[in-house]
């Protein structure tokens, strides 16, 4: 029969944040610096706090349905906190680039 190949070479996992997890963080710091508590913008958004925790926390990855929702509920457009995302990202990416060459 013979060896099998894998078709594709395995993926390499770069160092920083996952996605969800930068969101996760801009839209924590996002509510903290509003001064509002989890039930507060989970209710206008129309999540479960508990939710709305675990997104915050990087441990759910939203669907496009809610990023909508709890971005409008902490009065940013979804590009606005996709590009708060990125920077959050690049910034960390820069960090670890920093302390490598270190």
């Amino acid at each position: 029969m013979g060896i099998v190949a894998p078709l594709f070479p395995p993926v390499q996992i770069q160092d920083g944040l996952l996605w969800r997890e930068s969101v996760g963080d801009v839209m924590r710091q996002e509510r903290v610096d509003r001064g509002e508590r989890l039930t507060d913008v989970a209710g206008r958004a129309g999540v479960s706090p508990q939710y709305l925790s675990e997104i915050e926390r990087g441990m759910k990855d939203p669907s496009s349905e809610m990023l909508h929702a709890i971005a409008g509920a902490l009065g940013l457009e979804v590009p606005d906190l996709a590009r708060k995302a990125a920077d959050t990202m690049e910034a960390t990416l820069s960090d670890c680039a920093v302390v490598l060459a270190a």
